[in-house]
């Protein structure tokens, strides 16, 4: 997981914002485009395109049978099971092109996130950073938790500790700058960065051990001996994206919204049954 991330976010570094963050429209229009472009290569090289065509054509045979004999009970249920069974048999012939196109698309998707959908904190904001303990390494108590502060970045409150392994600081921010928190757990050692004021740019939000990682790769997984399992930064700020939808969900429903669109539009420039 650790060197999927490194290796997809090195590469999608080079690939997006070429005209730089503060104009995401550019990788918001061109990325579900080429999505859905990929998705079709996809599907017209592993489905069965002549089984799909075959399966679509019966679908339509035996639903125009039970609207013409719809007064026929004997011709309407064998036909509405057999629109069904083939309806079956079409969706079985597009599950193996959705699995290979889980981890392309997924990966895409992650990257536009990672890149867009967060700015950076105001100066003068409040944050609530969040230290969760790994309960399989152990050693380390929440009390012996500590966290050092970097010029810009002021302590509000004394931390919370739980039970359960959870600490969390109340901080203020007093400085514009990509600022370096350092999480001490025992011997252990851990960052995390907060992105406060200045240009557009690549927001982190968490770093974890757990399979969320896949979902948030702008920062590189804590070391397995770490008893430190996560950290992450409760207060976000939605990236203004102009005409597109803000956060990671509106992201996520424009890029697949987006993608089905492109992919319904040139399926028969590809020569793709859909």
């Amino acid at each position: 997981m650790a060197l999927f991330n490194q290796l997809t976010t090195a590469l999608f570094d080079v690939l997006l914002a070429p005209l730089g963050h503060g104009r995401p429209w550019f990788d918001l229009a061109l990325w579900p485009v080429l999505g859905g472009i990929a998705a079709l290569l996809v599907i017209k090289a592993v489905s069965n395109q002549g089984g799909i065509t075959r399966a679509k054509g019966l679908i339509q045979v035996h639903l125009l049978e039970v609207v013409l004999f719809r007064d026929d009970l004997r011709t309407v249920f064998p036909a509405t099971a057999k629109a069904l069974g083939y309806n079956l048999r079409y969706l079985a012939y597009n599950v193996v092109p959705m699995l290979v196109m889980i981890v392309p698309m997924t990966t895409i998707l992650v990257q536009l996130v990672s890149h867009y959908a967060y700015a950076p904190l105001r100066v003068g904001d409040s944050v609530t950073m969040i230290v969760e303990l790994d309960d399989t390494v152990g050693g380390v108590t929440p009390a012996e938790v500590t966290l050092d502060l970097p010029d810009g970045v002021v302590l509000e409150a004394p931390p919370v500790r739980t039970a359960d392994g959870t600490i969390a600081w109340r901080l203020s921010t007093t400085k514009a700058g990509d600022h370096v928190l350092r999480v001490r757990a025992g011997a252990s050692v851990e960052d995390k960065l907060l992105s406060v004021g200045g240009p557009a740019r690549k927001v982190s939000v968490l770093r974890t051990k757990g399979w969320e990682a896949l979902l948030y790769p702008s920062e590189s997984v804590p070391v397995a001996g770490s008893p430190i399992a996560s950290l992450s930064i409760l207060n976000r700020r939605d990236a203004p994206l102009g005409p597109f939808p803000v956060g990671e969900s509106g992201i996520l429903a424009w890029f697949f919204g987006a993608s089905l669109l492109a992919g319904f539009l040139l399926k028969d420039r590809f020569g793709v049954v859909l």
